[in-house]
């Protein structure tokens, strides 16, 4: 994938198909907790990953970010486990720690030992209902979220350029906000908004427990009951629909900002699993993404980075498994001898050629080939196990498509690549955004505002 997918890619949505690592089990706690627990007992160990229905997209404006600073939060420490023991805990244990904040859920996560495994219910038990939330920790942690987003966002030309084009392309999903919040939202923000928030969302009813590894099944429902059981679950009020409305025409967008290069960014509004007009609509995206940018061998890679030498750097990006619909976005940054307009035309004639031509069966199965192997490798991970689960649960679908993956990819065909095209990839839904140099020594404007986020996964600390 292009600059873009190495981004969205920190979203780990690694769906294999060629079957589970091992049996999956399932049972939901009478508080509304939901465990999932896959056996892969190739090695010692087990990762537990807490995961909570919660995410930028949950979030109106005026609050944005409070989702990535509660994350920060929940490291500072409840009555029981005071800021900086839930880390020493985990590593004298010999374990591993994180989380990150996306835009549809918030998850927390550990690594250790098989036999550690009540180290990390216990403390993770503990600051889902317990958070102490101090007025002088949020203090500090405010301006660490402010640091990251001007390292992150506003110091980063690229970055800056698609959080405005993000902005501008969706008129009313939540997807238009940051995950890292704007930074007059996140100025604006107090402590008892946290707390209100975390109220609101951290109960088990709204949360998901994955562990896979090397456990027994039973022992693990055993362990969530005796440190998740007790806990009270919230009176949970959906969020309302936030679903985009139709774009009824292309737009444009310059941004201007201090920066070396042009950059230019296409976006076309697209439908994700469980949203799509057709089942089969999602998956053919995916392969018409792998065609346009699955590698060294894909059509912009080979014909327009070294083919015809227009772009110095290109890629396309697209995920089918997401709460709301959201965009397929091509993006990229011409050499030094072309023109920023010159490569919209030469990218928007590859487009053009998907919604004309067929994609050759040779070419259609090496994708599919790619595609599937990269899915297949990433089992090798335990944590990507986890990962996969998650994600599909928090975000409202079953864990149980990541069985179905290959088979759906392997049945798309040319003919729905080439419909897909013609469907989703039109002038009414696209909007483009390209990003003019200004010269560097020119201070960049206060805050940011507006913008979006860069990907998915906004922190990992």
């Amino acid at each position: 994938m292009g600059r873009l997918g190495l981004t969205a890619g920190c979203c780990l949505l690694a769906f294999a198909g060629a079957g589970l690592a091992g049996e999956v089990h399932e049972r939901v706690l009478d508080n509304g907790l939901k465990v999932i627990v896959e056996e892969d007992h190739r090695a010692p160990i087990a990762v537990s990953q807490v995961w909570y229905k919660v995410g930028s997209s949950y979030e109106h404006q005026g609050i944005t970010g409070i989702s990535h600073l509660l994350e920060h939060m929940m490291f500072k420490g409840t009555p029981k486990h005071p800021a900086g023991e839930f880390a020493r805990i985990i590593a004298a244990n010999g374990g591993e720690q994180n989380a990150f904040t996306g835009r549809d859920y918030t998850a927390y996560f550990e690594t250790l030992a098989k036999d550690r495994l009540p180290v990390a219910f216990e403390l993770e038990a503990d600051r889902m209902r317990n958070l102490s939330l101090r007025p002088a920790d949020f203090a500090k942690e405010s301006e660490v979220v402010k640091e990251e987003r001007r390292l992150r966002t506003e110091d980063k030309p690229e970055s800056l350029a698609f959080e405005q084009f993000a902005a501008v392309a969706y008129r009313s999903s939540p997807y238009r906000h940051p995950v890292i919040g704007w930074m007059r939202d996140i100025d604006a923000l107090t402590v008892n908004d946290l707390r209100a928030w975390y109220r609101r969302w951290y109960a088990p009813n709204n949360a998901t427990l994955v562990v896979v590894g090397d456990v027994d099944p039973a022992q693990v429902f055993a362990l969530a009951q005796k440190y998740f059981g007790p806990l009270k679950p919230e009176t949970l009020t959906a969020p309302k629909p936030a679903f985009e409305i139709p774009q009824l025409g292309p737009t444009r967008l310059q941004v201007r900002i201090p920066a070396r290069q042009p950059y230019l960014i296409i976006g076309y509004k697209t439908p994700v699993v469980g949203h799509a007009g057709a089942d089969w609509e999602p998956y053919a995206l995916e392969m018409l993404v792998s065609v346009l940018d699955g590698g060294s061998s894909a059509r912009i890679s080979r014909d327009l980075v070294r083919g015809k030498e227009i772009a110095a750097s290109a890629g396309a990006d697209y995920t089918a498994f997401a709460r709301l619909p959201g965009m397929l976005v091509i993006d990229g940054t011409p050499t030094k001898d072309h023109r920023v307009a010159e490569l919209e035309k030469a990218l928007e004639a590859e487009v053009a050629r998907l919604r004309k031509d067929l994609v050759s069966p040779d070419e259609l199965e090496r994708v599919r080939t790619q595609v599937v192997a990269s899915k297949v490798f990433n089992r090798d991970s335990v944590f990507y196990q986890a990962m996969q689960i998650g994600t599909l649960e928090t975000v409202g679908l079953d864990w149980r498509l990541a069985d179905q993956y290959v088979r759906n990819i392997s049945a798309v065909t040319a003919e729905q690549v080439r419909d897909v095209a013609r469907k989703y990839l039109v002038d009414e839904d696209r909007t483009v955004a390209v990003l003019e140099p200004l010269p560097e020594t020119v201070p960049t404007a206060q805050g940011g505002e507006p913008g979006g986020p860069r990907g998915d996964i906004e922190d990992v600390r």
